[in-house]
């Protein structure tokens, strides 16, 4: 399903220090600094899986996402996502993927939620028949009934990421990416959308690769987890193969187990 070989991604960003001085200065002599964002990132995933993928910020998680969804082309590397190259395929691509960025919306602010998916449905070319059946199953899944008529500035945070994993499978995506799904959402908003992406993978059998600093997420749907750290894949195995790796702890608690690995691998 998914395959991603010695990727690799780096960004060239302007550097400068405080004070007008140094702003007047970098007009006339810019300095910069290459930031490897992907250093050799290698892996598989394969159908079905829902994979967590964990490491701190900066750590080369949204890079990575942005490559397979086709938004990024890498400096080298091969990678296929359902037999394609996200960034050579773009329009094929976005049919076969689902995105949801916790911090990003996909919905337009001031129109009812319901127009954002016609409009949605157009872009993706979604059959009208397909269309309103996935409507009606996601509106039911993820009790957007009373939602639909709503603006989506007036909508809360948690109706919103229901809206927004509703508007990212409208047109049944075989792969779902989600960036910190459940950011900032209360404890009633969190357990609705972790039932919902379980079910989702149950029934559908929908590949899911989960990027969020909420352990509990992991927990509750990531049988394996990636931990990436300075660009490069350091650990690659399940929750309890990751608590081994950090103290030999298999009951430590997973908060305490992370911050541990990255001490350990100085990241």
């Amino acid at each position: 399903m998914i395959e991603v070989s010695h990727l690799r991604k780096t960004f060239r960003v302007a550097k400068r220090n405080a004070g007008f001085s140094q702003a007047l200065k970098a007009l006339f002599h810019r300095e910069y600094e290459e930031i490897h964002a992907l250093d050799g990132v290698s892996f598989s995933i394969g159908e079905g899986e829902m994979v967590g993928y964990i490491g701190p910020n900066g750590a080369g998680k949204s890079s990575t996402i942005k490559v397979l969804s086709g938004i990024l082309t890498p400096d080298s590397g091969e990678c296929l996502v359902d037999g394609q190259v996200p960034w050579k395929d773009r329009v094929n691509h976005v049919r076969q993927i689902g995105v949801v960025f916790g911090q990003r919306s996909q919905l337009w602010w001031d129109v009812p939620v319901i127009d954002s998916f016609e409009l949605l449905k157009e872009i993706y070319a979604v059959p009208e028949d397909l269309y309103r059946k996935n409507l009606s199953e996601l509106t039911e899944l993820l009790s957007l009934s009373e939602l639909l008529r709503t603006p989506t500035r007036q909508l809360s945070l948690g109706q919103r990421m229901r809206c927004e994993m509703a508007a990212s499978l409208l047109h049944s995506p075989r792969i779902l990416f989600l960036d910190e799904p459940t950011i900032g959402l209360d404890a009633v908003s969190k357990l609705a959308v972790r039932d919902f992406i379980k079910q989702l993978n149950r029934e559908h059998k929908t590949t899911v690769i989960l990027t969020t600093h909420d352990m509990q997420d992991i927990e509750a749907l990531a049988s394996r987890v990636l931990l990436i750290g300075k660009g490069r894949i350091l650990l690659d195995g399940t929750l309890e193969d990751i608590r081994l790796a950090s103290s030999g702890d298999g009951g430590k608690n997973i908060d305490e187990t992370l911050a541990q690995l990255y001490k350990q691998y100085e990241i």
